[in-house]
C-alpha cells in the first residue's frame, strides 16, 4: 500500500486531499494540532488515515513523527509529502503588527522546510530504503504569483512556496524526488467562508479600514463561487501519481480572471484592483 502525509488534514484541502487519496487506496498519515481532531478524523476515514499530532512549526515534534512513519514504512519508500497546512493574515502592511507577519512566515514557510527535512529522508533521499522515489506536492496560491493589496503577508509566504518548490525540484533530481505545485484559486475552506470573522477593529482609525471592509465583502463574494476542496483532492492525486506530472497545476472558479491577471500590464493591473478596493489616491485640491 503507497503511503502519503500530508499536513493539516482537519479541514479545507488538507481534509479532501486525504478523502480522495484514501478512495484511491492510500495509507495516508495526516497530521493535525488537536487530538480531538485526531480521533474525529479517525473515525470519519477509517483504519488507513493515521493521525499525527503536532504543529508544522514544531521541529522536535515534526521529527518525531517523521520516526513514526519511518517505523509504520518499514523499510519501504513513502510515496508522497503534501505540504498543505498553512493560514492566511490579513492587514495593512504599515499597521500590522510584526509578530502577525513572522507567525504567517513560520506557518506557511517555515512549516514546509520542517516537514520536507523530516520527511524528504523517506522520499528516497535515504538510499536505504526500498521502493520507488515519492513525491512532494506543495500547495501554492493565485497569491504565489499575484501580490494583492491588503494581504502581503500571505502573498509573500505563498511567492516563497513557490521559489521553495522550483529550487527544491531541481535540487532533489540527484534522488528521483519530484516537486509539484498546485496553485488554486478561491476555493471552500475556511480562510475564504470565514471572512465575516476577520476582526478589522484594531484598524477603525487606519486610511485603510475602507479597503480593508471591500476586500472582506469580496472574499465572501468569492466564497460564494469557491472551488469545492474535493477539485483539489484530486489535483494532489493527479500530481502524485501521473507518470509525467506538470511543474505546476492551477484551478480557479474563474480562469476568465486568472488569465486576464496574466497578459495586462502590471500598472493597468494596478490600478483595476486599486480601484475596486479604494486605494487610488484622492485628488489634490
Amino acid at each position: 500500500m503507497r503511503s502519503v502525509v500530508i499536513t493539516g488534514t482537519s479541514t479545507g484541502i488538507g481534509w479532501a486531499s486525504a478523502k480522495v487519496l484514501l478512495a484511491h487506496g492510500f495509507r495516508v498519515f495526516g497530521s493535525v494540532r488537536r487530538q480531538s481532531d485526531a480521533e474525529r478524523l479517525s473515525k470519519e476515514f477509517g483504519a488507513n488515515f493515521v493521525p499525527l499530532t503536532f504543529d508544522v512549526t514544531d521541529e522536535p515534534a515534526v521529527h518525531a513523527a517523521a520516526a513514526t512513519v519511518r517505523a509504520a514504512l518499514a523499510g519501504e519508500t513513502l510515496a508522497g509529502l503534501v505540504n498543505n497546512a498553512g493560514i492566511a493574515v490579513s492587514g495593512p502592511l504599515l499597521e500590522l503588527p510584526l509578530a502577525d507577519f513572522r507567525r504567517q512566515i513560520d506557518i506557511n514557510v517555515i512549516g514546509p522546510v520542517i516537514a520536507t527535512q523530516a520527511f524528504g529522508p523517506l522520499l528516497g533521499a535515504d538510499r536505504s530504503l526500498n521502493g520507488a522515489p515519492g513525491r512532494i506536492v506543495m500547495i501554492s496560491s493565485v497569491a504565489g504569483q499575484n501580490g494583492n493589496p491588503l494581504i502581503s503577508p500571505y502573498s509573500t509566504s505563498k511567492h516563497a512556496i513557490e521559489g521553495l518548490s522550483e529550487s527544491l525540484r531541481r535540487e532533489f533530481m540527484l534522488f528521483g524526488i519530484d516537486v509539484i505545485v498546485i496553485g488554486p484559486g478561491a476555493v471552500k475552506t475556511p480562510i475564504w467562508s470565514k471572512a465575516e470573522e476577520i476582526d478589522i477593529s484594531r484598524y477603525g482609525a487606519s486610511p485603510f479600514l475602507p479597503a480593508l471592509q471591500r476586500l472582506r465583502a469580496a472574499m465572501l463574494d468569492l466564497a460564494a463561487t469557491a472551488l469545492p476542496v474535493e477539485r483539489i483532492g484530486d489535483l494532489v492525486h493527479l500530481a502524485l501519481t501521473t507518470p509525467h506530472p506538470r511543474v505546476r497545476y492551477a484551478a480557479s472558479p474563474e480562469p476568465g480572471r486568472m488569465l486576464m491577471m496574466k497578459i495586462l500590464p502590471k500598472r493597468l493591473l494596478d490600478r483595476i484592483i486599486a480601484k475596486r478596493l479604494g486605494l487610488l489616491p484622492a485628488p489634490r485640491a
